[in-house]
C-alpha cells in the first residue's frame, strides 16, 4: 500500500491547482466538455492510459493495463449545479450557463463533484506512477450529468461494458459535511432510491379581478403542495426513510393574471420498491382530487422526469475496503454509517455490469470548524452538499480523496493478492481435474 502512494505528498499542489480550476469553471450537465478536456490532457501527460472521449456525450474513460489480474472500475462524477455561489473563496465561481430549458442561470459546484475529479486524477497519477505496485486492470470513468439523473444511463447506453474491460468491482465515493479525515462506510444499502416527478395542472386563465369566471391551477397546486406533506407524516411509517420534497411551483407571469395551468417538480426518497409505489400512488391520487375539487378543465398530467434506484453495497467487498482504509488511516477514522435519503446514479454502473460495488463518504470540511459547531450543538449551521457556501477544504480534503480511492482498489489490484488469486484458481484448477479424473475411474 505505501509503494502506490509513494509521491503523492509532491503531486498534491498541482492536484489543487487543478481542483481550483475546476471549481472556477464548473459545468451543467452534458456541458462538460472543458472539464473533460481537463482529465484528458492530465491523463495523457501520466502516460499509459488508453483514453477515450465524448463516451455518453461528454464522458471521459480511460483504461491502464497492469498484466493480468483484476478489472477495477473507479468512478467520479464531473457536472456542477445551477446554483449562485456565495463562498466568498477566491476561486468562486462567476460562471453562467443555459439550461435545458433555455434560461441563463448561475453554475457551482456545489456538491464537491470538482473534488471528485481532482481525486480521481490523483489516484489515477499514483497508477499510473507505480506501476511495480499492482497488477490487473485500471478503468477510470469522469462521467458526466450524474445531478440531471441521466450521466451513468448515457454511458452505459454508449457501450460503457462491451467498449471498456468488464470490472470485477466499481469504486465510488463522495466528499460531505463531515471534517476532514472522516471516513464513513455503510455495508447494503448505502443510499435510497430517488424519483423526480413533474405534475402540471390545468384551469382556466382569466384576469385577476374576476376569479370567479376562472379555475385558479395556482390555488389549486398551493393546496396540493400542502397535501402533498401529509404522504409522509400521515401515509407512511414512522420508521420508514422516505422524504418528499416540492422543489419547483411555477405558474404565471404576472399578478394580474390568472395562468392557465401551474407545475409542480417533486422529488421522492424511498428505501424499499413497496415503499415507493405506496407514495408515487399517494401523489397520483391527490394530484386528481386536488384537480376534481378546483373543477380543473383537465385531468393532470403527471409525468416521471427519472428514476435511479438504491446503491447498494456488496457486504463483502464493503468489508474489503473499510478494512483497506482502517489499515491505511486509522481503524478510529472509518466509521459505519446507516443509509442515507441522498440518492446517486451510481448504483446503475453496477446493476448494468452485474458486478459488485462498494461506494463511501469522506470529510471534506475544516476539523476545528466541524468540532466547534459539534460541541455547541449547531452542525446545521455547517455549509451541506448543494449549499451555496459549500466548499470542501482543499487540501485536506483532496489527499483524503485521493487515497480512499487509491487504496480501496489495492484489495483487488496488489501484486500480493493477485498472487494469491493465482495460487487459488491453480489450487481450484487441480481439484477440478482431480475430481474429473476420479468420475472417470468411477
Amino acid at each position: 500500500m505505501t509503494a502506490l502512494l509513494e509521491g503523492l505528498d509532491s503531486l498534491l499542489p498541482a492536484l489543487e491547482a487543478d481542483y481550483r480550476e475546476l471549481h472556477t469553471h464548473p459545468e451543467l450537465a452534458f456541458q462538460e466538455k472543458r472539464t473533460a478536456a481537463l482529465v484528458a490532457e492530465r491523463l495523457a501527460a501520466q502516460g499509459g492510459w488508453e483514453i477515450t472521449t465524448g463516451v455518453g456525450r461528454t464522458g471521459v474513460v480511460a483504461v491502464l493495463r497492469g498484466g493480468e489480474g483484476p478489472v477495477v472500475m473507479l468512478r467520479a462524477d464531473m457536472d456542477a449545479l445551477p446554483v449562485k455561489e456565495a463562498t466568498g473563496l477566491p476561486y468562486a465561481s462567476t460562471e453562467t450557463a443555459t439550461d435545458d430549458t433555455g434560461a441563463e442561470v448561475p453554475v457551482m459546484h456545489a456538491c464537491g463533484h470538482d473534488l471528485h475529479v481532482a481525486a480521481l486524477i490523483g489516484a489515477c497519477e499514483l497508477f499510473a506512477r507505480n506501476r511495480e505496485a499492482w497488477r490487473g486492470t485500471v478503468v477510470a470513468v469522469f462521467q458526466p450529468g450524474e445531478e440531471s439523473g441521466y450521466g451513468a444511463r448515457a454511458m452505459v447506453d454508449d457501450g460503457l461494458f462491451e467498449r471498456f474491460p468488464r470490472p470485477d468491482v466499481i469504486l465510488g465515493s463522495h466528499v460531505g459535511p463531515g471534517p476532514a479525515g472522516l471516513i464513513a462506510t455503510c455495508p447494503g444499502t448505502v443510499m435510497g432510491a430517488t424519483d423526480s416527478i413533474t405534475v402540471k395542472l390545468f384551469g382556466r386563465g382569466g384576469h385577476g379581478s374576476k376569479p370567479e369566471a376562472a379555475v385558479d391551477p395556482v390555488v389549486m397546486a398551493a393546496s396540493l403542495v400542502l397535501r402533498l406533506q401529509t404522504v409522509v407524516s400521515r401515509e407512511i411509517a414512522a420508521q420508514e426513510p422516505v422524504v418528499l420534497t416540492v422543489g419547483k411551483l411555477q405558474a404565471g407571469t404576472t399578478a394580474a393574471v390568472i395562468p392557465d395551468t401551474a407545475e409542480l417538480g417533486i422529488n421522492v426518497r424511498t428505501s424499499s420498491a413497496p415503499v415507493r409505489e405506496k407514495v408515487i400512488a399517494a401523489i397520483e391520487r391527490l394530484a386528481r382530487a386536488e384537480s376534481a375539487a378546483a373543477g380543473a378543465t383537465a385531468d393532470p398530467e403527471i409525468t416521471s422526469v427519472y428514476h435511479l434506484p438504491m446503491t447498494v453495497n456488496d457486504q463483502a467487498s464493503a468489508e474489503r475496503v473499510a478494512q483497506a482504509h482502517r489499515d491505511h488511516f486509522g481503524a478510529g477514522a472509518v466509521m459505519t454509517m446507516g443509509p442515507t435519503t441522498a440518492s446517486e446514479d451510481f448504483g446503475l454502473l453496477a446493476t448494468a455490469a452485474q458486478v459488485p460495488s462498494v461506494y463511501w463518504f469522506y470529510g471534506g470540511l475544516d476539523p476545528q470548524a466541524f468540532g466547534e459547531a459539534f460541541a455547541a450543538g449547531r452542525l446545521e449551521d455547517l455549509p451541506q452538499n448543494h449549499s451555496s457556501t459549500f466548499a470542501p477544504v482543499a487540501g485536506p480534503a483532496l489527499s483524503v480523496g485521493v487515497r480512499t480511492m487509491a487504496t480501496a482498489a489495492l484489495p483487488w489490484l496488489a501484486a500480493e493478492a493477485a498472487d494469491a488469486a493465482d495460487a487459488t484458481d491453480a489450487t481450484d484448477g487441480a481439484g477440478t481435474d482431480e475430481a474429473g479424473e476420479g468420475a472417470e475411474r468411477a
